[in-house]
């Protein structure tokens, strides 16, 4: 779902040396790698034999969930490697049907949503298998994740106080003060149902205007903390609500669904052993933890590749 990710990092994690750095520049400017291959998440081509490519989107959350689960795939022996900071889901879930990406951290209802965005969602479980029926053949989804991390509509401090928005608060209580107020959220956000077109259909909320940020990332916390929109998306274990005060509206007709972390895998790539390995993060990982997690990585500033090793261990899944 929020980007202080390092953009489109494979499998090398870190630059030694100014000569490195520039080298790895021409390289990228030139679209291709040091080593003569595409470096480019983009660029369609599939997975070679043998290794497993865990992509992410564009926010920091996704990029954790793939270093925990690309680490865990490689404690079990497999070849890894990564394609980080892509984009959206928009342009990930086709990287997955043709084979570039072989496993994903994916977001059941969100997933589904996408797929079918009038697919009702009553459980977890039932999520799960209309997904699964929605899903390119190619593609499967492993276990979900206690852990659940939603989009949602947040009003920073000010606004709040403004007009008496508290934590029980219901997206229903903007609609008489929608017209006053600037949201802001990813440019899909404008248009998706769990977004802007389904705030308008259930809760009729019709906003001053859209601003176009980031999703739930540096840009949408900025803005809101600064007042230049009075409401944005932020995912709901996003630290920064905590630190800045903002206020999480009540989403009492679930429009945005259920949003259990959840292994999109291609069916073909992965083993039996990688799919097991899943499995275990996914058995261990509550929303709780994930929050904590997500705190190490952007509030601490620790590297979410530290940050996920660390976490397997403790959790015994190194």
């Amino acid at each position: 779902m929020t980007s202080t990710a390092k953009s489109s990092r494979s499998t090398t994690r870190h630059t030694g040396a100014a000569a490195v750095a520039l080298t790895a520049a021409a390289a990228l400017l030139a679209g291709c790698s040091s080593d003569g291959t595409s470096d480019n998440p983009l660029d369609g081509e599939k997975a070679e034999t043998g290794t497993v490519v865990v992509g992410s989107n564009n926010f920091a959350e996704s990029t954790l969930l793939a270093d925990i689960y690309g680490e865990a795939l490689r404690a079990k022996g497999l070849n890894v490697s990564y394609k980080h900071n892509i984009g959206s889901r928009e342009t990930t879930y086709g990287l997955m049907k043709n084979g570039s990406i072989t496993v994903l951290p994916e977001y059941n209802g969100a997933l589904l949503s996408y797929l079918d965005p009038e697919a009702g969602q009553e459980s977890a479980e039932a999520v799960n298998e209309a997904a699964k029926a929605e899903l390119d053949k190619a593609l499967t989804l492993l276990e979900s994740s206690p852990a659940e991390n939603k989009d949602s509509v947040s009003v920073n401090a000010e606004t709040a106080e403004k007009h008496g928005l508290t934590d029980g608060s219901t997206l229903a209580d903007l609609k008489d003060i929608a017209p006053d107020l600037v949201i802001g959220g990813s440019p899909e956000f404008q248009t998706r149902q769990q977004g802007l077109k389904g705030l308008e259909a259930v809760y009729g909320l019709k906003f001053k205007s859209f601003k176009a940020l980031d999703a739930g990332g540096p840009l949408t916390q900025a803005a809101l903390t600064q007042n230049e929109v009075q409401a944005a998306d932020i995912f709901t274990t996003d630290p920064t609500i905590v630190k800045e005060k903002f206020v999480v509206l009540k989403d009492p007709e679930n429009l945005f669904g259920f949003a259990n972390v959840t292994p999109l895998v291609h069916k073909d790539a992965l083993p039996k052993e990688g799919v097991d390995a899943l499995n275990a993060v996914s058995a261990k990982l509550d929303t709780e933890t994930l929050l904590d997690l997500d705190a190490q990585v952007q509030t601490e500033k620790k590297d979410p590749l530290d940050v996920a090793k660390a976490w397997l261990k403790s959790a015994g899944l190194d």
